[in-house]
């Protein structure tokens, strides 16, 4: 493995459990280092980059969490899926529709319908 950035590889048995402080800190599983969406940690499943006990949030990098994680940046978070269908209608773009704040979102998936995976647009 040849690398210009300096990156720990290593295993650790939780994200919870790992006190470090460097977001650029990768547990490595694959070569590439890309996050795995959806994965189950918990018994939870997880569609974008989460935090729980951490500082920052992270990501498994393969379906069913085994210990191999990373610290997520900004191209590792979830991205919109457009056109979604949301009730009757299909969005090409964020929409505030059926937000009680008003705030813009979108679906994570094609069938917001059916699989109820959203987050807010930024």
């Amino acid at each position: 493995l040849q690398s210009c950035d300096p990156i720990m590889l290593n295993r650790t048995p939780d994200p919870d459990s790992f006190l470090g402080n460097q977001k650029d800190q990768a547990f490595l599983f694959s070569l590439d280092g890309k996050c795995f969406f959806p994965f189950y940690y918990r018994n939870e499943v997880f569609y974008d980059c989460m935090k729980l006990k951490t500082k920052h949030k992270w990501c498994s990098l393969n379906e069913t969490y085994q210990g191999y994680w990373k610290y997520c940046s900004e191209e590792d978070f979830a991205k919109c899926v457009f056109p979604f269908w949301y009730r009757h209608m299909i969005y090409r773009e964020c929409t505030e529709d059926g937000d009680a704040f008003g705030k813009k979102w979108c679906s994570l998936t094609q069938h917001y319908n059916k699989d109820k995976i959203w987050k807010y647009c930024d």
